[in-house]
């Protein structure tokens, strides 16, 4: 039973910050201040992940359910069951009304992944505030979906759909890069021209801004957002390009198939291939017509080695791995320089090495369309590269020092600034649900 306490005006009030690979959640305190809440123990952050269990018995009307590094760590210890990330990425496209099967004779739409995610963050939420939350801010990015404003539409109404269904009677968005904004503002003592650079796992999102200490507190800052734009390309789009670099020609990707008299030798078909690199497509390959298709495709790879792998890891449902593989060599490259991926799950003894420049190469595509929205956000915004004051970096992906300089070489007069990577968002969200909501808890 949640315990009675005296009524204040940040009661039944939380902020949220859904994320692509993480989440978080802040509940704004009656000082004016914000508490982000331990989704885990020791962790105020939790990743955007939900294993169901297929040993769930017959009788239960839902899959067991974990979260977060608990639905993680059930996929790593080979629990039988499905492993679901990267939801946010499908709002807005059609799969989210599809099912998809979950182990155990049981199946689940994509949609209701989303709404017992944020059914937990809610829970906690309650738990570590002691009162209901009936209200919530809620981030999003810039666009869900790119040149496309009826998808993008249609992804939030979808997320705010999800919001109300478990049980929020008030929800309202900002973007996510404002919010990393508000945060960075609660530490300057002059006003300043913001560049926010929010790159997380699904999209990388700039915002120019104006903060200030005579700006702070404000529930309206339209007037002081000079632009926004971003493009749906983050950091599971390098995981995606750097296992389709370093692991996946370990399975035949990009091998050529053995040459006919009078013919040039071409290459093994891709789809297969960026199927298994993509978190929400990589079950499709398990399926029976699926496998069927590739135990008939023996003869057109020209080493045995790349069949014998690629049907291994669609028979022993490796694919996740895989992904996982690439995921952890993405972070060792930037904490490191180079990363050594351990594929012996796959074959004794097999390993690949993938070295910074490599990757680099791998993600040059991704890596110069962000920079362009980089450019472009100050571009709309009709201000010089050098009237910029600070560079403000939040996000997990702003850990490839790469990336974050490529950006800061467009705005050489602009100091950089790194916020919490994965919870300055949330910080902003809860100092925002403080401003927007005012000061009782029926206000809207």
């Amino acid at each position: 039973m949640i315990p009675s306490r005296p009524a204040s005006d940040t009661d039944g009030l939380a902020a949220i910050d859904f994320g692509t690979s993480n989440s978080a959640v802040a509940l704004p305190l009656a000082d004016g201040g914000v508490r982000l809440v331990e989704l885990e123990p020791g962790f105020r952050t939790m990743p955007t992940a939900v294993f169901y269990r297929a040993d769930t018995p017959p009788h239960q009307l839902e899959a067991e359910r974990l979260y977060g590094r608990a639905a993680v760590a059930a996929y790593v210890d080979g629990v039988d069951g499905r492993l679901m990330r990267s939801m946010k990425s499908i709002l807005g496209a059609s799969l989210l009304d599809q099912s998809t099967d979950i182990g155990g004779g049981r199946a689940v739409r994509y949609r209701e992944v989303v709404t017992g995610y944020l059914r937990r963050l809610r829970q906690l939420a309650e738990a570590a505030a002691g009162a209901p939350i009936k209200r919530v801010v809620m981030g999003r990015p810039v666009f869900f979906v790119d040149d496309d404003a009826e998808r993008d539409a249609r992804a939030q109404a979808a997320l705010e759909a999800a919001a109300r269904e478990v049980g929020f009677e008030q929800v309202h968005f900002q973007y996510e890069p404002i919010a990393a904004a508000l945060d960075h503002e609660t530490r300057i003592d002059h006003e300043q021209l913001l560049l926010v650079a929010d790159i997380g796992g699904g999209t990388s999102d700039f915002s120019l801004v104006r903060v200030g200490p005579a700006r702070r507190g404000r529930a309206e800052r339209r007037d002081d957002i000079l632009a926004n734009h971003g493009v749906h390309v983050a950091g599971t789009d390098f995981d995606r390009h750097l296992e389709l670099a370093s692991i996946l020609p370990l399975l035949g990707y990009r091998s050529l198939r053995p040459a006919r008299p009078g013919e040039t030798a071409r290459e093994v078909p891709h789809g297969v291939y960026f199927d298994l690199a993509t978190w929400h497509l990589i079950n499709t390959v398990y399926a029976p017509a699926r496998l069927a298709e590739l135990r008939g495709m023996k003869t057109w790879y020209a080493d045995p080695r790349h069949h014998a792998r690629l049907l291994r890891t669609v028979t022993q449902r490796l694919g996740h791995a895989l992904a996982a593989a690439a995921e952890q060599a993405k972070i060792e490259v930037a904490e490191h320089g180079q990363a050594l991926i351990d594929l012996s799950a796959l074959e004794q003894g097999l390993a690949t090495r993938l070295q910074e420049a490599g990757a680099a190469a791998a993600i040059e595509n991704d890596l110069e369309r962000i920079v362009r929205a980089a450019r472009e956000t100050a571009r709309l915004a009709g201000v010089a590269p050098a009237a910029v004051d600070v560079l403000y970096f939040t996000g997990g992906s702003t850990g490839l020092t790469p990336l974050v300089g490529r950006i800061a070489a467009c705005f050489p007069d602009a100091a950089p600034v790194r916020g919490d990577r994965y919870a300055s968002v949330a910080q902003g969200l809860g100092l925002h649900a403080r401003a927007l909501f005012g000061s009782s808890p029926g206000s809207s």
